[in-house]
């Protein structure tokens, strides 16, 4: 569709969308009350399949355990793929919020954790249930097909694979395009796109480290695994440091260490989960292969009885949007948005939203719609304090309803737009 045409359409819809935001507030609010882990997100797909079905979609459920897919055909036209991730986080969250989780389930490996949606994918649920809302409600303003995809399993880079994996490019038409969005840290009410990468390559590993348990009061009889493991966090922090190149992007984040349950106990094992991402292949390989050998250097050094045990928790594929592709879009949020869309630097943060249009061999554009307070953003602007604002993850992150909410939604029609006649 014309640029011209899309902003006219848009200006149509504005009216529309607006006598739709209070029903999609409550939706937001009633799912971040009620989250729910990856690949257990069952009641939020069952609103989405509904909502869908309510609105005059094909829809199909339990797709790689709880996606959902609605197809909406209005003729010969282009397929649009719009996707949205529904998972939630093993985080108790702090933000204060009167509809704030409290909700605590059980993860994969049976431990009770709290629960919440300070990732975002609440707000990403209630845009595509929007957006399929007025593509159904206005079908005489365009044609094609509309896919609303939800997605599980985004948090544990499952999910994707998953519905690939259950039969999802036999089961339904080859999009033409697809496309995404998250909400991250930034002025609500602006949107932020960029050609090429905008996602890093994400890798999770768990190392065990096997020492020799003794007491408290004897260490000379242990081989001590928390000391280990100490060592081992502090020499793994200089493979950023000192063996990748300044101007090469690369995080490397230890996030959890556990070990022993007693003050006067010297355990077993120390287990450490770390988190690497990256912009390059060459550079993930050689750190991969770093954190190996400092890990078994570091055992050799403390005299272990064995080698550390390597389990790959998660693996992300880069994010590297379709340069025509995301050219176009850009052109469209410019034309919507003014000054607010702008082109943004590659976010070190991981999705695997890219293994539809990797497996499809279709092209894919992903964008970030900002969610912090505009009063708030700017001012920590301003004094260079954007960085103290909660992020994405964090217990107290909270993205502002208004205007994200709205700007989300017409972030997600205008790209889809741009392809439907």
């Amino acid at each position: 569709m014309e640029i011209t045409k899309i902003k006219a359409f848009n200006d149509t819809m504005d009216r529309f969308i607006d006598q739709l935001l209070p029903e999609l507030e409550e939706i937001y609010k009633d799912i971040h009350r009620n989250p729910e882990l990856s690949m257990q997100e069952f009641r939020t797909a069952k609103i989405a399949a509904d909502y869908l079905t309510k609105y005059q979609y094909e829809v199909s459920t339990g797709i790689g355990v709880t996606g959902v897919v609605g197809l909406l055909k209005n003729g010969e036209g282009p397929t649009v793929m719009l996707r949205a991730d529904m998972d939630a986080l093993p985080i108790a969250e702090s933000t204060g919020l009167p509809y704030a989780s409290t909700k605590v389930a059980r993860d994969e490996e049976g431990l009770e954790v709290g629960v919440s949606h300070v990732c975002g994918h609440d707000l990403h649920v209630t845009w595509l249930m929007g957006a399929a809302r007025l593509f159904s409600e206005h079908k005489d303003q365009w044609k094609g097909t509309v896919m609303a995809v939800f997605q599980p399993g985004e948090e544990v880079g499952r999910g994707a694979q998953g519905m690939i994996d259950d039969g999802m490019m036999d089961r339904f038409p080859k999009p033409d395009i697809i496309l995404g969005q998250h909400v991250m840290v930034g002025e609500a009410g602006t949107v932020r796109h960029r050609s090429g990468a905008i996602l890093s390559a994400g890798n999770s590993l768990k190392v065990k480290l096997f020492g020799r348990g003794s007491h408290g009061s004897q260490p000379q009889t242990s081989i001590d695994p928390v000391i280990m493991a100490a060592a081992t966090t502090m020499r793994l922090q200089t493979i950023i440091s000192r063996e990748v190149a300044p101007i090469e992007n690369a995080v490397l984040t230890i996030g959890s260490l556990q070990a022993g349950t007693k003050e006067n106990i010297i355990p077993d094992d120390a287990t450490i989960k770390l988190n690497i991402r990256t912009f390059d292949d060459g550079v993930k390989d050689h750190i991969l292969s770093a954190v190996k050998r400092i890990c078994c250097a570091e055992c050799a050094a403390s005299n272990a009885p064995r080698d550390p045990e390597f389990t790959t928790i998660d693996s992300y594929p880069m994010t590297v949007n379709d340069v025509a592709s995301t050219a176009k879009v850009a052109e469209a949020f410019d034309a919507q948005f003014g000054d607010k869309s702008f082109e943004t630097q590659p976010a070190s943060a991981s999705e695997d939203f890219s293994v539809f249009g990797t497996n499809w061999k279709v092209p894919y554009v992903f964008w970030f719609v900002g969610g912090t307070d505009p009063t708030i953003y700017l001012e920590a602007q301003k004094n260079n304090q954007i960085n103290a604002i909660p992020s994405n993850h964090s217990p107290k992150y909270a993205p502002v309803i208004n205007p994200t909410l709205k700007t989300g939604l017409q972030a997600m029609m205008t790209a889809a737009l741009v392809w439907l006649d």
